[in-house]
């Protein structure tokens, strides 16, 4: 079981980010922290969890807390279920908020493992995502955090930019490569509406990659992360010497997870009701609304929803074929009993048909995707779902 803790604030809002983030003049940062652990304690009794395997500060921009902040939040943590001492403990972090001191508080507020946003290594494309941080102090922060978390610090990278071609895009890698040797994750660019590089694409003013483009910058990717020795665990993730994130894996494996903060999502069967049924639940949106519905009721919950069998199996499916390793026979029976994979998707249909154009694998470990199927699951997916609807 894992918890996940958002913090709503950023500094500066990025140029392609539509995420549930706020850029304000000051934070009542001692009131966060207090409806933090507050909302963190009421929701792990709810949901009686007995055991955190892995705890996430996403955000916003989790690093401009404070160690202090971070160090509270693991203290509820533990206050409410066991929270083993090699439990995984992520902190993401922007290389402007990441000095040595800074890193060095959040490792002994217990953070043993960082994310950094590094989206690029050349200034002209950080210009144009709209980053406060130069190459130069990205490449500090890597280092930095290098040294305090050894073997345990990851990157985020961005490709399909405006303009980007395959060898800029490969020199990128090849630096990033230079950089970081733990665990990368990639991302491909996306114009979600209403953020500002949306409007100047629209606009006419930047163009983007076509899109076979954008399919060869992500071939050139896996190709190049794999012999380097990574391996490709989930569509935009690679890991080194069994540097996986297990906090990333236990979504994709359809664990529980418990979402703590403003706008966070959580998967919980909120045992302390007496229910025995999964629920999707997020937390109010706004920080200032979310901290007065958790002084006044213990969280702030804004929407529950029961998920039906049916849909529990669509997001095991959506999610489990994201990896690697699949579905496995195990997790399926998990939410399953009555019906196994090979019931639903060993019979003659459409995911019959995927298995002999050779883009998925039945087998006695589970459903999965083949090297050539995992970059394009999201055309695989609306087959796979129409099978297991017609069961």
């Amino acid at each position: 079981q894992t918890l996940c803790q958002q913090w709503p604030y950023c500094r500066k809002r990025c140029s392609y980010c539509n995420f549930n983030t706020y850029v304000v003049p000051a934070v009542d940062e001692a009131t966060m922290r207090a409806c933090l652990v507050r909302e963190a304690h009421t929701l792990l009794r709810l949901s009686q969890v007995h055991s955190i395997t892995s705890v996430f500060f996403g955000g916003g921009t989790p690093s401009l807390a404070s160690p202090h902040t971070i160090a509270a939040v693991l203290e509820a943590v533990a206050g409410a279920a066991h929270l083993p001492t090699n439990a995984e403990v992520t902190l993401e972090a922007n290389p402007s908020s990441t000095d040595t001191s800074r890193l060095t508080g959040f490792r002994a507020a217990g953070v043993n493992r960082l994310s950094i946003g590094v989206q690029s290594l050349d200034d002209t494309e950080l210009r144009l995502l709209g980053r406060e941080h130069t190459a130069a102090e990205a490449r500090k922060a890597v280092e930095a955090a290098k040294g305090l978390f050894p073997g345990r610090t990851s990157i985020d990278l961005i490709f399909g930019l405006p303009g980007q071609s395959q060898d800029t895009w490969a020199q990128g890698l090849e630096a990033a490569l230079g950089l970081c040797d733990d665990h990368i994750s990639l991302y491909q660019l996306t114009l979600e509406r209403g953020t500002a590089l949306a409007a100047q694409v629209r606009g006419g003013t930047l163009p983007l990659p076509p899109q076979d483009l954008l399919a060869d910058m992500y071939q050139t990717a896996r190709t190049v992360l794999v012999a380097a020795g990574f391996r490709h665990y989930e569509v935009s993730n690679f890991a080194r010497k069994g540097a996986l994130s297990n906090h990333n894996l236990s979504y994709w494996r359809a664990d529980q997870y418990i979402g703590v903060g403003p706008g966070a999502h959580g998967r919980f069967v909120p045992q302390g009701e007496g229910s025995c049924s999964r629920e999707a639940r997020v937390q109010t949106l706004d920080p200032v609304a979310w901290m007065r519905e958790v002084q006044c009721q213990g969280h702030g919950t804004r929407s529950r929803v029961v998920l039906s069998p049916l849909e529990q199996l669509e997001e095991l499916l959506t999610l489990g074929l994201r990896t690697d390793e699949g579905v496995t026979h195990e997790r399926w029976r998990h939410f399953s009993p009555q019906l196994s994979l090979q019931a639903v998707f060993g019979v003659p249909g459409e995911a019959r048909a995927l298995q002999e154009q050779g883009w998925l694998l039945l087998d006695g470990s589970g459903l999965r995707c083949t090297w050539a199927g995992l970059a394009v699951l999201d055309s695989l997916l609306p087959d796979l779902l129409c099978q297991l609807q017609g069961r």
